[in-house]
């Protein structure tokens, strides 16, 4: 593999993947799928039409030029109301052909071929063919002169080249046989296709946003709102053979404060929000039963809120101590005080729909008698108190989460400090590794090997400064292996190696809810929430 990038470069490349993964520890969620009137089901035919105005989360700063672009979940639903990508996930986790036509390996997976779909335009008129796919694809990987990317060059290193086989085909080679490469080409929604004038654009890219999808950007006003146009020339159709999108208009409005974006849907200002925050979802809860909202919830395929911990330096270079920390934590007053009991424990990286999950993975579970025996081995074993800091940012609810969690370690006789930091503030840390344990949310759903980056002991995106052999070596098998059992085995068995060591601290996987006025529908959560939902199928009752 081609190594990753060194110098000022590099910081910037990893301070990007951070900000992608970096989020406060009591901002998740969980529980159960719920679609309570917000499922396609029962909802209705689609009438073409009208207009949505979504509260977002938050701006997208720095805009949507894809390859260099630090997309959370907010910024990722605006790229994939403009862009499409070649491939999508499926409600059954796999992957399937979207803006492309096919995507086929050889035999042994050291090559792709990516067909594209015909007759397809992006928003300026101008074709979707190979040549502008390649241009993409290497501009993603590093090896396009106009673009610099972040985070895909680490995503990509595996790639060896890139070449046009015809007009409508691309062939991408690997260093090494790489068996779920489709799923890279979604990028959890962050690989959109761009136009050539977009690659090419050295000034505006970042706002002159040209896709293919389903809306063409129309105005962007940071920090205020983003409005987007039907594409009256879309490729895509539904079930039935009718036109998508539905919608005449949408527009997004960050709304930063979760409570500021409960009102304004209750208000009428917007009809359409997401949140991951447990105290709002029970009161959406409370409207969905009242009969004033349609609301989708999930953790199908979703991230898991946890805290990090800094494997490479005391206390938690010593299995001890993270073993102490981990019987130590009550998830069940947790879930009480922080989660309003919607939280779903969470007992591995590998959130419910996942290949790898398992319901038990050894990880430790809540025993206060056995920590504090714990805390008293690693005492005597290295003449120092389990003491350590936890970073959690500035937010009223993340200081909250990170106090219960202090006073339960403290209960068994560890020494806690907890430091709060701006979030700028806490990716740098995490960068430098200046950090004890961490509050931290990410590994969204999907094909597991997507979090290669996070974990093998090379990386230097590998946060928890995790080296271990048996972790590297499960990663490189589950890349290679094609049969889906073995592979199954493969990922349960690096579940279990994250429960036994305790690299980690799980707490809880993530529920995202999608909350509509009654009269809007087709909030698609097939293939879970956690980076956002295709807004090509929302409708409007006319």
């Amino acid at each position: 593999m081609a190594g990753p990038a060194t110098g000022a470069r590099w910081v910037r490349r990893v301070a990007a993947v951070a900000a992608l993964a970096v989020l406060a520890a009591a901002c998740g969620g969980g529980g159960d799928d719920d679609t309570g009137g917000g499922g396609a089901g029962d909802e209705g035919t689609p009438t073409p039409g009208g207009r949505v105005v979504y509260g977002l989360e938050a701006e997208t700063i720095d805009g949507w030029c894809l390859p260099e672009a630090q997309l959370a979940i907010a910024g990722i639903m605006v790229a994939r109301t403009i862009y499409d990508t070649l491939t999508r996930p499926t409600s059954e986790g796999t992957y399937e052909p979207w803006l492309a036509e096919s995507v086929e390996p050889n035999d042994d997976y050291t090559e792709w071929t990516i067909t594209l779909r015909e007759g397809v335009t992006f928003h300026d008129g101008s074709e979707l063919n190979a040549e502008v796919v390649k241009n993409n694809l290497d501009a993603y990987r590093g090896q396009y002169p106009t673009r610099e990317p972040l985070l895909f060059t680490f995503v990509f290193d595996n790639v060896a080249n890139v070449e046009v086989v015809d007009p409508m085909s691309v062939r991408v080679t690997m260093n090494e046989p790489w068996v779920d490469f489709d799923a890279y080409l979604w990028g959890s929604g962050r690989l959109g296709i761009m136009a050539q004038a977009q690659l090419d654009d050295t000034r505006t890219c970042a706002e002159n946003l040209i896709g293919t999808g389903p809306f063409m950007i129309q105005e962007w006003v940071p920090n205020q709102r983003l409005v987007a146009e039907k594409n009256p020339d879309y490729w895509a159709t539904d079930d039935e053979g009718n036109q998508l999108p539905y919608l005449d208009e949408i527009e997004f409005r960050p709304i930063v404060e979760v409570s500021q974006r409960l009102n304004a849907l209750q208000s009428g200002e917007i009809n359409a929000m997401h949140t991951s925050d447990p105290e709002t979802i029970t009161e959406l809860h409370n409207q969905r039963d009242a009969g004033s909202i349609n609301l989708t919830e999930t953790t199908d395929f979703g991230e898991v809120t946890y805290t990090l911990l800094n494997t490479s330096r005391p206390p938690f270079d010593n299995p001890i101590a993270r073993q102490a920390v981990a019987h130590a934590t009550d998830f069940e007053e947790y879930n009480s005080i922080i989660g309003h009991d919607l939280l779903t424990q969470a007992s591995g990286p590998f959130a419910p729909g996942n290949v790898g999950n398992l319901d038990d993975t050894g990880f430790p579970t809540y025993d206060p008698e056995e920590a504090e025996q714990l805390v008293q081995q690693y005492e005597d074993e290295t003449g120092q108190p389990l003491r350590f800091t936890y970073t959690t940012t500035q937010a009223e609810a993340t200081i909250r989460a990170g106090q219960l969690l202090e006073q339960q370690w403290e209960e068994v006789g560890m020494e806690v400090d907890i430091v709060t930091v701006d979030q700028s503030t806490q990716i740098d840390t995490a960068i430098s590794g200046d950090f004890q344990a961490i509050a931290w949310r990410n590994h969204p759903g999907g094909d597991p090997d997507t979090q290669y980056v996070w974990w093998e002991s090379s990386y230097p995106t590998n946060f928890g400064r995790i080296n271990d052999p048996e972790i590297d070596r499960l990663l490189n098998e589950g890349r290679t292996t094609p049969d889906p059992d073995e592979r199954q085995q493969i990922y349960e068995n690096l579940n279990r190696r994250f429960g036994e060591q305790a690299y980690n601290l799980w707490l809880s996987y993530t529920l995202w809810s999608v909350a509509t006025a009654p009269d809007v529908h087709g909030v698609d959560a097939g293939a879970g929430l956690a980076v956002g939902h295709p807004v090509e199928t929302l409708w409007v009752e006319q």
